[in-house]
């Protein structure tokens, strides 16, 4: 009788024990970006138009916004999971980035931002899942945080992974804000 192995190689339940954070943190981002992603298929061309209170830009704008920030937060998570600390990213330069993005994207369709939301979030979770837990628990200064020493999982938490929520919630407000009497 021939024994047929069962069990998994040390290295290989090693290496799916160490993804499991990472996996989760994909698919969290990969949900919130599907969210946004289906609401944003949904809108009138009014909605689309519409601004978000308080940040000024069309609901469209900050859709793309999204997915165009995907890489950039991914990077540098990158970055401080590879050790380094992340410098000359401040409040002030994220303002500007996201006011001159209003300005280039303004005119952006919806098929234009919901396909690069697709393409970026995927692209996002995939680098995600690329982590190993000890990589998401490295620690180097943020200088978007006063140069407070944080973890990779902190940057990914705070930016790439729940990016789509918080902009989702904030224009289901806006479009909610619009339903109410004046």
């Amino acid at each position: 009788m021939t024994t047929v192995m069962t069990e998994v190689p040390r290295a290989a339940t090693a290496t799916a024990v160490m993804s499991l954070r990472a996996n989760s943190l994909a698919t969290i981002l990969e949900q919130g970006a599907l969210a946004l992603a289906t609401v944003a298929r949904g809108l009138t061309d009014t909605q689309w138009q519409t601004r978000l209170p308080k940040d000024g830009r069309k609901i469209g704008v900050v859709v793309h916004h999204v997915a165009t920030m995907y890489p950039l937060e991914v990077q540098l998570a990158q970055q401080l999971a590879a050790g380094q600390p992340i410098t000359g990213v401040t409040w002030d330069v994220v303002h500007g980035i996201n006011a001159q993005h209003a300005v280039d994207y303004d005119a952006t369709t919806t098929a234009e931002a919901v396909a690069l939301l697709e393409k970026n979030s995927a692209a996002a979770a995939e680098a995600i899942r690329a982590l190993s837990d000890e990589q998401l628990d490295r620690v180097a200064t943020i200088s978007l945080y006063g140069d407070a020493p944080l973890t990779c999982q902190f940057m990914l938490e705070d930016h790439a992974v729940r990016h789509s929520y918080h902009h989702l919630a904030r224009a289901r407000g806006a479009l909610e804000r619009q339903l109410q009497p004046a």
